[in-house]
């Protein structure tokens, strides 16, 4: 199918090197273009054994006057810079790899989910209940595995209509063409990535390229609770079928006698869900919703909620240190997931918050200090952070582990220690995992 085509993948992270892999099974001709230097590239010499062009070191101007049949972009790297532009001033199609990934496969039921906030937990439900049904399922996208990875690993370039749970960022919308799921949902719409995204507004409207190809055979889930949601939902109008949710209004699945129900249907109640915060209950419609259309009856559901404990670096209990009870939610890299953080718990907690410096407002997270006992403020962000939170007590400290002993120093019994950072973590880690991590490593070391 791609024999003979002319390719360009652009930047080798996990979702580069796993379209090249895709690439190589078609017979695709492939050009890499990696700004690492080449001893930083561990592949390079057997992707050069393997007849595949290595341009590293930079991004040289005479590689984009060249013509290919197409580019696979690293979500990562910024659609505005200028060699990207001139690529699609010249006509030429830029793809993330889960649109090749998309484009080579088979048939597949795909649910896609965007939104803000609660991503992971709602594609991890998703996967979980479809695999406790016995379903043949790929958990792919910005949850960790590239889609391409998959698209290989469990054969779909063969094998068709099995369950592919997509969880997608706007990077990885932005660059879309033919992508088309049965099932998709926009969770909820807050400020976010705006270091990459030239307005709020380009980054809302991104979101909704996720329903752009469905049409009425398809469903879209309706978040009907999210105002600016309601209002991209007008400007950019739906051509699926929609299936509403609401925490607190009559909708497709709903709260009613303090149990979620779906079309009538009683699914779970909500004093035997184990994860904290009403969002949570949000999550578990859209899951309940997904799985539902996608064949699961409503006992195995219940049976797989019911036992749900979360998801990784998402207000994760981490342990109780001296009456302390220590949360993990390193996953909030926006003001939004982490006063959706704050929220969950019933009393202040001591708040460490900090990391990179992304320019997100912080007017509306400084009108939560009611529940905020002690903010202690690290990374390249803590000066501002500490001036503009406006909390009585507060600390500032270098880095994430002074922080944390900081925390530990002050805290008493029966209080609640939460890492919810309200930013990205590139000042001082790879990513949101390991700034998990370490918090869990360091706590666990007490």
């Amino acid at each position: 199918m791609l024999k003979g085509k002319k390719v360009l993948v652009l930047g080798l992270a996990k979702s580069g090197q796993a379209a090249v892999e895709l690439l190589d099974k078609m017979h695709a001709t492939i050009t890499v273009n990696e700004f690492a230097s080449r001893e930083k590239i561990a592949c390079y010499d057997d992707y050069v054994n393997r007849g595949i062009e290595m341009v590293v070191g930079g991004h040289p101007d005479e590689l984009f006057e060249r013509d290919f049949d197409f580019v696979v972009k690293n979500p990562g790297i910024n659609y505005h810079k200028p060699f990207i532009l001139r690529l699609k001033e010249r006509g030429i199609p830029v793809y993330t790899e889960i649109e090749l990934g998309y484009q080579l496969a088979k048939h597949q039921n795909y649910i896609a989910i965007t939104g803000t906030n609660g991503k992971t937990t709602t594609v991890t439900l998703i996967d979980k209940i479809l695999r406790d049904a016995k379903h043949l399922v790929s958990l792919a996208g910005n949850v960790g595995t590239p889609y391409s990875s998959l698209v290989l690993e469990n054969n779909l370039l063969e094998n068709k209509n099995q369950d592919v749970v997509l969880e997608m960022s706007n990077f990885q919308l932005l660059d879309i063409d033919t992508f088309h799921p049965h099932i998709s949902t926009i969770i909820n719409l807050t400020p976010d990535h705006l270091d990459y995204m030239v307005s709020l507004d380009e980054y809302y409207a991104s979101k909704t390229r996720i329903y752009m190809n469905q049409d009425q055979n398809d469903y879209f889930l309706e978040n009907k609770d999210d105002p600016i949601l309601q209002e991209y939902l007008k400007r950019y109008p739906v051509p699926a079928s929609i299936l509403t949710f609401s925490l607190v209004e009559e909708a497709d699945c709903m709260i009613q006698d303090e149990a979620i129900y779906f079309k009538g249907e009683h699914i779970i109640d909500l004093d035997e869900i184990k994860i904290v915060g009403r969002h949570n209950i949000q999550n578990m419609m859209i899951a309940i919703m997904a799985c539902a259309l996608s064949g699961v009856d409503k006992k195995c559901i219940h049976d797989t909620l019911v036992h749900f404990m979360g998801v990784e670096h998402r207000i994760e209990f981490v342990r109780e240190y001296q009456g302390v009870k220590y949360y993990n939610d390193s996953k909030a890299t926006n003001t939004d997931a982490a006063i959706i953080a704050l929220k969950a718990f019933e009393k202040p907690v001591i708040l460490l918050m900090g990391g990179h410096e992304k320019g997100l407002d912080l007017s509306e997270m400084s009108t939560y200090q009611d529940k905020i006992q002690a903010l202690i403020c690290f990374g390249a962000a803590k000066e501002r952070f500490a001036k503009e939170m406006h909390c009585p007590l507060t600390y500032v400290e270098e880095h994430m582990k002074d922080a944390i002993l900081k925390a530990k120093e002050i805290a008493k019994d029966g209080d609640i220690v939460l890492l919810s950072p309200s930013t990205s973590s590139y000042d001082e880690f790879s990513g949101y995992e390991e700034r998990g991590n370490v918090f869990k490593q360091i706590v666990n070391e007490f």
